[in-house]
């Protein structure tokens, strides 16, 4: 089942090209906003389901094309990404050791939305592809054997990324973390268009993640190169705090095709099965970098990423 939220957050179930409303359906599930519906909706999805399906069947479905898709889970209690969690095609001898770190619920947009460059002195915005699963049921010190009973479905997933930042008057060493700063912006977090329930996913770790930027192709790999499985991620993450319905675990991206977001760009993002992201990016500051991806300029023997050419913050000529 495909659920998402359209027009003025009504809940809905894309069923081919058309939208049902299904408000009504889950209209006893106690809430205060949208947040929590699709929430108590996902801790309720047994009682849910058939029900669901029926106003499917019954339901007069609106075009997609004629609706505005809102983010499927506007404000997540928790969105953890995985940090460095590919094998980036073979490159890494070994996996890097788990690491995560946490996003603002605040940061979600949802399809055909905006990610907005802020006016910080970062080095390069990229926003990596990625495989995001959603928690379906509390999650505690889960095993890994256990942990794919806790996935309650998918969705596409952007992480944004303002890289090079540093605190107010430190310096980082090489490898120290700037994360807070430089993920947990307003709006770099788009997901969506839908959540995918996880019965339609068959395995998550054989699938082909897109990405492009205003029509050309810049990520393009599998989640068959994860290196810390999900059920690893769960196992790790619950160890360290609890989830809860509708949280969401990002599971990393391949590096290799990152290029910078800039302004004026269209960014389009399709995971097999999960459907097609897209959103605008805006920087009022009209920075500007060269196109190439981290391996065009790896195969050019160039080290770090693309240097800004343009626009406010660009670096002074050494």
């Amino acid at each position: 089942m495909k659920l998402l939220f359209f027009d003025d957050f009504k809940l809905g179930v894309l069923k081919a090209d058309a939208v049902i409303d299904v408000s009504e359906t889950v209209r006893s599930i106690p809430h205060t906003g949208p947040h929590d519906l699709i929430s108590g909706l996902i801790e309720r999805f047994a009682d849910y389901k058939g029900r669901l399906e029926e106003a499917v069947n019954r339901g007069k479905g609106v075009p997609v094309s004629q609706v505005r898709i809102r983010p499927p889970l506007p404000k997540p209690y928790n969105i953890v990404a995985m940090a460095v969690n590919y094998m980036e095609d073979g490159t890494r001898s070994e996996p890097v050791p788990l690491n995560a770190f946490h996003k603002s619920p605040n940061s979600v947009i949802g399809h055909d939305d905006t990610m907005v460059l802020p006016d910080v002195p970062a080095t390069i915005f990229e926003g990596e592809a990625e495989l995001a699963l959603v928690i379906g049921k509390r999650a505690s010190f889960v095993s890994a054997a256990q942990a794919m009973n806790y996935v309650f479905g998918y969705l596409n997933f952007i992480d944004g990324s303002a890289r090079g930042l540093q605190p107010a008057g430190a310096k980082i060493p090489a490898g120290g973390n700037t994360f807070y700063q430089m993920k947990s912006r307003d709006t770099f977090a788009p997901l969506g268009p839908y959540l995918v329930t996880a019965d339609e996913v068959p395995d998550p770790h054989k699938i082909q993640v897109r990405l492009w930027v205003n029509g050309v192709l810049k990520q393009n790999y599998n989640t068959s190169d994860m290196a810390h499985k999900i059920p690893r991620c769960i196992e790790w993450v619950t160890s360290i705090h609890t989830l809860e319905p509708g949280d969401v675990i990002a599971t990393g991206t391949n590096h290799r095709g990152l290029s910078a977001f800039q302004n004026g760009d269209v960014i389009e993002l399709e995971t097999d099965g999960l459907g097609r992201l897209r959103l605008n990016v805006r920087d009022d500051l009209k920075r500007t970098w060269a196109r190439e991806t981290r391996l065009d300029r790896e195969q050019k023997g160039l080290e770090g990423t693309t240097p800004q050419l343009t626009g406010k913050h660009t670096p002074a000529p050494r």
